[in-house]
């Protein structure tokens, strides 16, 4: 029997401290949690990601941590999926969720929604693929049909230009036609998202701190052991914490300079999400980490 589940989320810039919250609230409303965290998403990024430990994620069932290699795709369509799922998973077993992570991008994209893309069946699915024996010229034909689409898509992009052909191909209009004319519709509806509010100085204390932990856990073994078995070429490989490494590790900068770097680009990252919380999201209750807890808590049991 699927149960009617309570849903929040908790968002702020990196090292803030959501993920403990998390737990915590999690333990406190009998819920679930779903990371939304562009790196925690992969499985052998543990350090550069954060990632809640071992422990922790055995105390509270958590997804959308450890699902994909770094070699595999992900987009937001994969991530409502994912929410999709874990929200069966709550109502099935009489769980509530909480929403958390530093990725917001993708919470805004389950209040947005997604358009809905044509129906697709085995003769469209044989001619994309075959298509697609040739990436070089499926990219060109979509450049030419609909170049406002493709301007934002690598030609080396096989996933999204599979997804263009596809639509192109079922429903015979260009992907900007078909999106036009399906516009998105909202997966979620009536979220309360609270905001962790830090201040800066204390928030680059934390950002250096942790960055140290990090190099102390291995950082630099675990970038070698990803560059080694991917290369640098899969997207993640040019992330904040592993980027910085590589430089190290083609002696473009020492070991100082590189812990310097990784915490200046994670600043500036959480520079940019604070920016990105306040401006995207209408009734965010934003609070210290300190007083968060007992306001999340009054909300949802009142």
């Amino acid at each position: 029997m699927m149960t009617q589940i309570k849903q929040l989320a908790i968002i702020g810039p990196t090292a803030s401290g959501k993920s403990d919250l998390a737990i915590k609230i999690a333990k406190k409303i009998d819920a679930y949690i779903l990371s939304i965290d562009s790196l925690s998403i992969y499985k052998e990024i543990d350090i550069v990601s954060a990632k809640p430990s071992k422990e922790e994620l055995e105390s509270v069932k958590h997804f959308g941590i450890n699902v994909l290699y770094p070699n595999e795709y992900f987009s937001v369509d994969i991530f409502i999926t994912l929410y999709k799922e874990v929200v069966e998973a709550c109502q099935k077993n009489g769980k509530n969720l909480i929403i958390v992570g530093g990725t917001s991008f993708y919470l805004k994209s389950l209040l947005q929604g997604l358009s809905d893309i044509p129906k697709i069946d085995e003769n469209v699915k044989k001619r994309v693929a075959k298509r697609l024996e040739n990436l070089h010229d499926s990219y060109e034909l979509l450049n030419a049909l609909d170049p406002l689409y493709m301007k934002n898509i690598n030609k080396n992009d096989s996933y999204r230009i599979e997804k263009a052909l596809l639509i192109y191909e079922a429903s015979h209009k260009t992907p900007t036609q078909w999106f036009l004319e399906n516009p998105p519709k909202p997966v979620i509806e009536d979220l309360p998202i609270f905001n962790i509010e830090v201040e800066r100085d204390i928030l680059r204390e934390r950002i250096a701190k942790r960055t140290k932990k990090m190099l102390l856990l291995g950082l630099i073994d675990e970038v070698c052991v990803l560059e080694h078995k991917y290369t640098r070429e899969p997207h993640p490989m040019a992330s904040i914490g592993i980027l910085e490494v590589l430089e190290f590790l083609d002696a473009k900068v020492d070991k100082e300079q590189m812990l310097q770097n990784i915490a200046t680009h994670t600043a500036q990252l959480a520079k940019r999400q604070q920016t990105f919380n306040k401006t995207q999201f209408e009734n965010l209750i934003s609070a210290p980490l300190e007083k968060l807890e007992e306001i999340i808590l009054k909300k949802m049991n009142a």
